[in-house]
């Protein structure tokens, strides 16, 4: 089915406008004022890194993010390194995903659902966060549309074996780039059962299923080794579930509008189950461990997305028969008035202050604050990342608490000598700088070495210099009776 709609009386694609707009979105502010926080900090550094260094690393840590390094890894080296080829993938990506999501709105609603839901997706809160995140989110948005598409041309009769082979090998790629996006599988199973298919596409179906999941498991049990690396993450409470419990609802509501029949292909049919069954299994996965962060289930935006598209088709639809100009009018006009009610969000999610830090602005404070001979000291030692996405601000300075360098070690922060050794390497400086976390967002102190590092401070020194920066802080400290 061919989908144009004609404006100033050019017939154009449908699916091009919602991707220009996506677009245009996401080049707008993609700089983010010249800002860096930690999640894309370790995209950077790993992504500067040669592929054997990577491939040491992902044996010790980062298994999962494995294949999106990699990627990076090639584009920083034909484009080179900056914020622009670090998000720009993301912008592409997710400007797909609404391309997707208009051309299957079109198929199972009609033009102005496939329209205003294409045009929503690149507007929700959650899609304007991951839209310019130079982390694999907005990929895995895309590879959804991909297979949802495909999946949804195999319902309509249309499905051929090289259907089914992209259907197997765009899952397959969105799970090794995060393999809790096979969450997806289930979504698409969930639309199955809805629309009672045929034997053989029911068994086509299973087979890529199969397969993309075969593909990743190996991925799958190795990750499993380094789920230390997502302790942090703290477990599931009914505050945390009121966010899905409001999607949830709008989308019934959405469903409601379309008008669902049991065995009929719907817009609901795909639509609800893409945003209910990825919450939802990414809850009942947080009850066995805590799992449960919005961006491993970003792709289920796409499901809102076909809703808010199926209520539009369907109040155009209502208004059609009374009033065919006001008809054409109703989606361009409430895009626009989201557009307005939406503007301070779209101008917030582009500044740095949108982030819980930014290496970049606290690395220029060092550079200021640094004297020759000085030290530098790092609580966590995650807070590393400064100094590899900024190395040059942070010449001259030693490292005293650093035994093993992160490419080195192949992990993400480096390997930090023992607290004996590190205290005695205090002990012998007269001035220490320490970058850490402002008080805000900083967590208690629970590592032996950071414990150490602490109450030297405490003991024999004295701050003489504090900057706090966008989430991050250094503070100069200089021995006493120096």
């Amino acid at each position: 089915m061919t989908c144009h709609i004609t404006i100033f009386g050019r017939r154009l694609p449908v699916w091009l406008i919602p991707l220009l707009s996506t677009l245009a979105l996401g080049l707008w502010g993609l700089s983010r004022q010249h800002s860096m926080w930690r999640d894309e900090a370790a995209t950077w550094q790993v992504a500067g890194r040669s592929v054997a260094d990577i491939w040491h690393m992902l044996g010790h840590v980062d298994a999962v993010h494995g294949l999106y390094y990699l990627l990076m890894h090639g584009l920083f080296e034909c484009f080179g390194p900056s914020t622009t080829t670090l998000r720009l993938p993301s912008v592409l990506a997710m400007a797909v995903a609404a391309a997707c999501v208009t051309v299957i709105g079109h198929r199972l609603a009609g033009v102005w659902a496939g329209l205003g839901g294409g045009l929503a997706l690149g507007l929700l809160p959650a899609v304007q966060f991951y839209l310019q995140e130079g982390r694999p989110y907005a990929l895995i948005a895309a590879g959804a549309g991909i297979s949802t598409l495909l999946l949804v041309t195999a319902l309509q009769g249309r499905g051929r074996t090289v259907h089914w082979a992209a259907y197997w090998g765009t899952v397959l790629l969105c799970a090794l780039l995060n393999w809790l996006s096979l969450l997806m599988l289930a979504a698409h199973l969930g639309t199955l059962f809805w629309t009672r298919p045929r034997r053989g596409t029911w068994k086509r179906w299973a087979t890529a299923a199969t397969a993309a999941v075969a593909g990743a498991l190996p991925l799958i049990l190795f990750s499993r080794r380094q789920s230390d690396q997502v302790s942090w993450i703290p477990p599931l409470t009914w505050h945390m579930m009121i966010g899905p419990a409001v999607l949830l609802a709008i989308g019934a509501l959405g469903a409601l509008l379309d008008r669902p029949r049991a065995g009929a292909l719907s817009l609901a049919a795909v639509a609800l189950p893409l945003l209910a069954v990825p919450q939802i299994g990414l809850i009942g996965l947080s009850l066995i461990q805590p799992l449960f962060l919005d961006r491993y289930v970003l792709f289920s935006m796409l499901g809102l997305a076909l809703l808010i598209g199926a209520a539009l088709g369907a109040a155009v639809r209502s208004i059609r028969p009374r009033s065919p100009k006001a008809s054409r009018w109703l989606v361009p006009v409430v895009v626009a008035g989201a557009v307005g009610a939406l503007l301070p969000q779209l101008v917030a999610k582009r500044s740095p202050a949108s982030r819980v830090d930014d290496v970049l602005a606290v690395a220029a404070d060092v550079r200021q604050l640094k004297k020759s001979g000085d030290a530098v000291l790092f609580v966590p030692a995650a807070r590393r990342d400064t100094a590899l996405v900024s190395p040059d601000a942070f010449a001259g300075l030693r490292d005293i608490a650093l035994a093993a360098g992160p490419t080195a070690s192949g992990t993400l922060k480096g390997e930090e000598a023992g607290p004996g050794r590190i205290r005695s390497a205090m002990l012998a400086q007269q001035r220490i700088l320490l970058v850490t976390d402002v008080p805000e967002v900083a967590r208690p102190v629970s590592a032996e070495r950071d414990k150490v590092k602490a109450a030297v401070l405490k003991k024999y020194f004295t701050a003489v210099e504090d900057e706090q920066v966008r989430g991050r802080r250094v503070t100069v400290y200089e021995r006493r009776g120096a």
